[in-house]
Formats: C-alpha cells, sequence, structure tokens
C-alpha cells in the first residue's frame, strides 16, 4: 500500500512539473502578444490622433472657403450695383446708343484689312475709305466722352476696384479648397490605415485571450496535482506513523513477555542475572 502510493506521488510529480513548465512557456507567448496587441494599440491611437488633426485642418479650410465666397459674392453684388449705375448714366448721356468701343474697333480692324487685301474700283474704295473715317470718328468720340466724364470714370473704377477684390477672394477659394480636399483624402487614407491596424490588434488580442486561458488551464491542473501530491503525503506519513507504532508495540509485548518469563523464575528461587534484573526494573515488575 505505501509502495502504491509513493507510485502514484511520483507519477503526479511529473505531471505537476509538465504542466508548471506548459503554463511558464504559454505564459511567455501571450506575454508577447500582449505587448505586441499594447503596440498595436499605440499605433492606432496615434493614427486616430492623426486623422483627427487633418479632419480639423480640412475643416478649418472649408470653413476658410465659405468665408472667402461669402466675402468674393458680397464684392460681386456691390460690382454689379455699381455697373448697373454706370449702365444707368451712360443712358442718360446716351453713350450705350450705337455700337459699343468694342464693336467699333472690330469693324474698322474688318475694313482695313478688306481695304488693304480687296481690289476695287476708286469709286467703292473711296466709300470705304469714307465708311472707316466714320467709324473712326465715332469710336474717338464715345472714347473721349467716357474718358472725359469724371463721374463715369470713378464709378468704372471702383466697379473695376471690386471686380480685382473678387478676383482676390476667388484664387483664395480655389487655394483653401484644393487645401481642404488634400487634407480630406489625407484623413481618409489615415483612417483606413488606423482600421487596418486596429483589425491587426484584434486579431492578435484574440489569439492572447487563447493563449492566457490555455496558461490557466495548465495553472489549474497544476494547482490541482500540488493539492493531491499534498494529500498522498499525509497518507504517506500516516502509513509510516501506523507502521513505526505496530513496530513498537510488538517489541513492547516481546519484552513484556521476556519480563514475565524471568520474573517466573525469579518467584521460583532460580538464579538470574544482572541483565534480567534490569530487564524486570524496565518492565515494572520489580
Amino acid at each position: 500500500m505505501l509502495q502504491e502510493l509513493q507510485t502514484r506521488k511520483a507519477d503526479l510529480s511529473v505531471k505537476s512539473e509538465e504542466y508548471k513548465e506548459m503554463r511558464n512557456k504559454l505564459n511567455t507567448e501571450a506575454s508577447t502578444l500582449a505587448s505586441n496587441r499594447n503596440e498595436l494599440n499605440k499605433r492606432t491611437k496615434e493614427l486616430i490622433d492623426e486623422a483627427q488633426e487633418l479632419k480639423n485642418l480640412r475643416d478649418t479650410n472649408n470653413a476658410l472657403v465659405s468665408e472667402n465666397k461669402a466675402k468674393r459674392d458680397e464684392v460681386n453684388e456691390k460690382a454689379s450695383k455699381v455697373y448697373a449705375q454706370v449702365d444707368k448714366l451712360r443712358k442718360d448721356l446716351h453713350l450705350s446708343d450705337g455700337p459699343s468701343l468694342k464693336d467699333l474697333k472690330k469693324e474698322i480692324d474688318h475694313l482695313e484689312f478688306e481695304q488693304m487685301t480687296r481690289v476695287m474700283d476708286s469709286n467703292k474704295e473711296r466709300e470705304l475709305v469714307e465708311k472707316i473715317g466714320h467709324l473712326m470718328d465715332e469710336f474717338k468720340s464715345k472714347k473721349d466722352q467716357l474718358e472725359s466724364n469724371q463721374e463715369l470714370k470713378t464709378l468704372l473704377e471702383e466697379a473695376q476696384k471690386s471686380k480685382d477684390e473678387a478676383s482676390v477672394h476667388h484664387e483664395k477659394v480655389k487655394e483653401y479648397a484644393e487645401a481642404a480636399q488634400e487634407y480630406h483624402e489625407k484623413m481618409i487614407k489615415t483612417f483606413k490605415e488606423a482600421d487596418k491596424v486596429r483589425a491587426e490588434s484584434d486579431k492578435v488580442h484574440k489569439d492572447f485571450v487563447k493563449i492566457q486561458e490555455s496558461a490557466d488551464e495548465q495553472h489549474r491542473l497544476f494547482i490541482k496535482t500540488q493539492r493531491e501530491i499534498r494529500d498522498f503525503d499525509k497518507l504517506i506519513i500516516g502509513l509510516k506513523r501506523k507502521g513505526k507504532k505496530g513496530r513498537e508495540s510488538v517489541v513492547k509485548a516481546q519484552a513484556k513477555k521476556e519480563a514475565e518469563e524471568i520474573y517466573s523464575q525469579f518467584r521460583l528461587g532460580e538464579k538470574i542475572s544482572t541483565e534480567d534484573l534490569f530487564v524486570l526494573q524496565r518492565s515494572g515488575l520489580l
């Protein structure tokens, strides 16, 4: 019985060591996975922060687009009102009657080209020259009228100033719109990268949980075998104590029997030795 218990205890000790080694190995793997997961989570947060900053820059530029659009439209509206005043003044001064300076210049250039390239008789050429002269006089007259009227000149300058200002705001609209689009594209790209890293982190975390559960199971088995080993130790110690007490009882019984035999001899008057006397003394018969 004792031998069997000792054998089973030895087997449990071997298994316990195996569980312990496997637990430590799995805990090391789990620790590595946890470290990798934490690094990926850190990178994910960095990417999200970066994407959020890009989003803020995009929104800031979009706000500037709206702001400059409003200013551009406001200045264009102002210019339109000034041009309306210009048109009214031209009508009042009868400067809008007939063709515009642009149309007059275009017609003069056409006729001059025709005069130089077309073959015609003297009468036709004279008529053409006279027509060109009339048109040039009309062109000069209208030009002088426009440039000589201070009110009209001031309105035109004011309108041109507004158009120039609107052009500046329009260029800013394009500049900020392009920047906003660039930040938006970078933001989308960064968010996608963050999603990719987060997915990788989730996979590593699943592996970590799986390994950690296996390590916990090995630890549970290790604790279980340690308890069983302690139980076997108690049984073995109990059996050993019981065996020792049994042997002591046999010795005592034998000693008592020997002492009784010596005492019987002593009572019968038989001669006993000094050693026999010590035996009787230890047994309590003397």
